[in-house]
């Protein structure tokens, strides 16, 4: 009788238990898991941080005189080169193709798919006193530049919304022939050609390399950095 009593007042027990217990269960189970993702996650991030550490940077690279590297470019965005030109600054930005166009919409290359063989440049022409730059948008490749837009736009840092909606003007193509051939020579009088080609593409490969490398660090410091209390 009283080991059946005993028996009893255990399963009772067992009962008002098992609740806490399923929930102790649970919440150390999806801790366990929660630790082994994140230890999955900083070993892929490693492994792919030293493959790619060991990649071997394209050589040296000067660009064409009289451009200069702006100071700081690789670790933000922004101009790349500067030059003045007749009281004139020029300024230019660089980005890849895969940057212009949406995700699965990139143009088949039966070429090295890494190799970056058409590039955009955003040139910039400003004045003294001048709260507008010139604003073209070319395509840069290996033997040619080619103009896709033009426009008068704030200076970087003034930008508003009246001038986001300011009118920009024909588009390009529509423009006559002899005054499309007059801004192809306006940019290249300023430097604006392809020997600008292969210089950019080094930059362009040290700096999505410099990014990768630090988004790997950056992205595996979040995820191990300890958790407050």
């Amino acid at each position: 009788m009283w080991r059946r009593s005993l028996s009893s007042a255990a399963m009772a027990a067992a009962r008002r238990r098992s609740p806490d217990a399923r929930v102790l269960s649970s919440s150390t189970s999806s801790a366990s898991s929660a630790a082994a993702v994140d230890s999955l996650i900083l070993r892929s991030l490693k492994e792919h941080y030293l493959e790619v550490s060991k990649m071997s940077p394209p050589p040296k690279v000067n660009p064409p005189s009289p451009f200069t590297i702006v100071k700081g470019a690789l670790d933000r965005d922004g101009p790349a080169l500067r030059r003045e030109y007749k009281g004139e600054e020029i300024t230019i930005s660089v980005m890849r193709l895969a940057n212009i166009l949406p995700s699965g919409a990139e143009a088949d290359d039966d070429d090295d798919n890494e190799a970056i063989n058409q590039l955009f440049l955003h040139v910039d022409v400003s004045k003294p006193g001048r709260e507008e730059s010139l604003h073209f948008l070319c395509g840069l490749y290996p033997d040619a530049v080619g103009i896709h837009s033009v426009c008068l736009r704030p200076k970087t840092g003034s930008l508003s919304l009246a001038s986001l909606n300011k009118y920009e003007g024909r588009v390009f193509q529509e423009l006559d022939q002899k005054l499309r051939d007059a801004f192809h020579l306006f940019i290249e009088a300023r430097g604006v050609n392809e020997s600008l080609f292969r210089f950019l593409q080094a930059w362009l490969y040290v700096k999505d390399h410099r990014n990768l490398m630090g988004w790997f660090k950056s992205v595996g410091t979040f995820i191990n950095e300890q958790k407050k209390p």
